[in-house]
């Protein structure tokens, strides 16, 4: 099948490499003339495993190309997906300029039937008002389908060539039959295709990571009362997902979830409601809940210290979460803001986001280059980030390399008594500290 793909951001570029992968020929198309050069050349511009040898065998078979002549993408393809950005406006509402600039486009330029794809993360209703825009440009024949992403940042290969499921919002029978096509090689394990009105497909992806933040924040808040009660919320844990009817995926405490999606899905869904008159009550306390977690790791660094000023601190985990280089809405981040308005002197390492930090803090940080030296010479290490390398670790070496032996360990990484052992003092969420 013939296809194009714009948006060469983390959701367009993974869809058209594993859409090429599978056999199709894929056209990618961004504004961004510096990207296109570097992806022309099989440089991948996000850090995402397996994306790179996926790019380059696409590339070498001759499957995928890349772009910014969205005429050339328009004539030569069949079925368009739009996977641009929908960032997120003051009031929390979706900024659809981009989808909707790019639908005008194609409308303008369509010379022949047409598949429209709105793969970027939408509000409900925005199949509708794409199509009322491309009608009014164009008599030719065209669908609008909606087609959701489900992707993990860290594992979006294996989500997207082996889905749990695969969500299409379509209003006629030739959508059906082409996005059917599209999708067989994916779901040949057994998993669905999941075909609906395209307003329930719209909603499907702000329901699903609503429903997980809601999970985020909920474990959180419990172990915000184990702290204070002197309860282990991992005995909790085990203790109500036993239950059969709760699943115990997402109930891991922490300081907070991040990243694009769950903090801009679950503002745009609040704004929904807000729109047709649905108060939307558990996101809307998800959301301030989740603020709330993200102050929780600066709060306990204060208690302890009392006087941040000249305190150095080092802190291993930028990125929002393993296996990513995003550090967008990154607890981390407002943690060092907190940390830096207090005086503290700030030391940090992560294997892969440096780079997107120094871009935000600048000079403001000392930048390490592994674990060890950023906390060499540290008052306190800080754990935020979960990196499998910051879990078997030469805990005497820690012990020399801190001015003082104490550990905020923001995932509860490490066990509470072995740290007490080694004499370390250990702060930790929900747990008892040692």
């Amino acid at each position: 099948m013939k296809l194009s793909v714009f948006g060469t951001g983390y959701v367009g570029l993974v869809a058209g490499v594993c859409f090429a992968d599978a056999g199709n020929d894929v056209i990618c198309v961004d504004i961004d003339e510096n990207k296109i050069k570097k992806l022309q050349d099989g440089l991948v511009p996000i850090y995402e495993p397996g994306l790179d040898e996926l790019l380059k065998s696409s590339i070498q078979a001759g499957r995928i190309s890349f772009t910014t002549d969205k005429k050339k993408a328009i004539d030569s393809s069949g079925v368009i997906f739009i996977a641009v950005g929908t960032p997120e406006n003051e009031d929390g509402s979706a900024d659809l300029s981009h989808v909707l600039g790019v639908a005008k486009e194609i409308a303008t330029q369509m010379k022949n039937e047409k598949v429209i794809v709105l793969k970027s993360t939408v509000p409900v209703g925005t199949a509708e008002k794409v199509t009322q825009l491309v009608k009014s440009i164009t008599k030719l024949p065209f669908d609008v389908v909606s087609n959701p992403e489900f992707l993990k940042e860290g594992a979006s290969i294996d989500d997207f060539l082996r889905p749990d499921r695969v969500v299409i919002g379509h209003s006629t029978e030739n959508a059906k039959q082409v996005m059917g096509e599209l999708y067989a090689p994916f779901t040949k394990n057994g998993n669905p295709i999941l075909f609906m009105k395209n307003k329930a497909a719209e909603l499907c992806k702000y329901a699903a990571n609503s429903f997980l933040a809601t999970k985020i924040s909920f474990i959180n808040e419990l172990a915000l009362l184990c702290d204070a009660v002197g309860a282990d919320i991992e005995e909790v844990k085990k203790g109500f997902t036993s239950d059969s009817r709760i699943n115990p995926a997402f109930f891991y405490p922490g300081v907070g979830y991040g990243g694009s999606c769950f903090p801009k899905d679950v503002k745009a869904l609040i704004k929904s409601g807000e729109e047709n008159k649905v108060n939307m009550a558990v996101i809307k306390a998800t959301d301030l809940a989740n603020d709330e977690q993200k102050t929780v790791l600066f709060k306990k660094i204060k208690s302890h210290f009392k006087n941040l000023n000249n305190i150095t601190l080092g802190i291993w985990g930028l990125a929002f979460k393993p296996r990513t280089d995003d550090v967008r809405e990154a607890p981390s981040f407002e943690i060092i803001d907190l940390l830096l308005k207090e005086g503290a002197k700030i030391k940090v390492y992560d294997p892969v986001a440096m780079e997107n930090t120094k871009k935000r803090f600048g000079s403001k940080l000392e930048y390490s280059k592994n674990s060890y030296e950023a906390i060499n010479g540290a008052d306190a290490l800080v754990l935020v980030t979960e990196w499998n390398e910051f879990k078997s670790l030469e805990f005497e070496k820690i012990k020399n390399l801190l001015k003082q032996k104490i550990i905020f360990d923001g995932r509860n990484v490490f066990s509470p008594s072995q740290i007490k052992k080694l004499g370390f003092t250990y702060y930790c969420i929900g747990r008892e500290k040692a």
